[in-house]
């Protein structure tokens, strides 16, 4: 029992000890910031009292705390290899992700010199406070996610699906982003399927586009994302990666070509979206080409 607690403490924080065989951590989903995660190892369940995610074994937690496959073994040996383990493959958890419980609105003006610090970053970033209200822009002074900017994301039914928490100073952990899973739809609420769509690294990138852009949150395409371009039957895509990512860029072309859909390769000469803003990221997708069947050959056979 002490031996699962300390594991679960090196991915989780500190931990207060309750009666009954129950601990409290910071919640991995809501992120509050006081102690409302519990974990009964007795009872092989965790529940945060105040987002209210929820698991019926400790192995579940799996999915949160992006454990690698040795520590998933470790964890299964811990645990005994007991027969709960199978509801992990059910999917019977239920998560629901929140803002962090200290998330302060940027459209609401104040006079703290953490807001001042937080605008003048956007600023910098050419982010106005019409792109602030749009993308529902906020920070945080204090809690796991202090000095960061947050920006939210939401899905087609405007539930929060995601969010990034970007520093405002020039820290050495630039992003600090929820446990959860990124497999979604960064973005989703903006996005008009009967358009063309716009597929980007991050979300300064897709702010800077502005329309139908959708941040990969990294240069791999998500699962689910996928399978939306093939259910709406996009037509068109514009593929928007940084100039170091050009291998990524043309396995993205590649697979999207697979399924008839036209597909752009961006090629932007230095910078990336984020940085050159909506006008110059807008001439170079305009410049954009498709890459000829004999090209993609050639792509292939240089990275043999």
């Amino acid at each position: 029992m002490t031996d699962i607690i300390t594991f679960l403490s090196k991915k989780l924080g500190r931990y207060k000890a309750h009666p009954n065989s129950e601990y409290y951590f910071t919640c991995p989903f809501c992120h509050h910031s006081k102690a409302k995660f519990a974990v009964n190892v007795a009872k092989d369940k965790w529940h945060c009292w105040h987002c209210g995610s929820s698991g019926k074994t400790i192995f579940n937690l799996v999915r949160v705390l992006d454990l690698s496959k040795s520590e998933i073994d470790e964890l299964r040996e811990l645990l005994g290899n007991s027969p709960k383990l199978k509801i992990y493959k059910e999917n019977t958890d239920k998560v629901e992700l929140r803002l962090p419980a200290e998330f302060k609105p940027l459209w609401k003006v104040n006079n703290s010199i953490e807001y001042k610090h937080a605008l003048a970053y956007l600023r910098n970033r050419n982010i106005s406070m019409v792109d602030i209200i749009r993308y529902r822009m906020g920070y945080c002074e204090t809690g796991n996610f202090a000095h960061r900017i947050i920006i939210p994301s939401y899905d087609a039914d405007n539930k929060l699906n995601y969010f990034v928490a970007r520093s405002y100073f020039d820290a050495n952990m630039k992003y600090k982003n929820p446990t959860v899973s990124k497999n979604i739809i960064c973005f989703e609420s903006f996005i008009n399927w009967n358009l063309p769509v716009v597929l980007c690294e991050g979300v300064f990138d897709a702010i800077s586009v502005r329309q139908n852009a959708i941040p990969l949150l990294g240069k791999h395409l998500p699962k689910k994302l996928e399978l939306a371009l093939l259910k709406n039957k996009v037509k068109t895509v514009y593929v928007c990666l940084d100039k170091d990512a050009e291998s990524e860029a043309m396995k993205l072309e590649n697979k999207l070509k697979q399924y008839d859909i036209n597909v752009y390769r961006v090629s932007i000469a230095t910078g990336d979206a984020g940085e050159i803003g909506f006008t110059k990221v807008w001439e170079f997708i305009k410049n954009s080409k498709s890459t000829s069947f004999k090209e993609l050959i050639e792509n292939k056979l240089s990275n043999v």
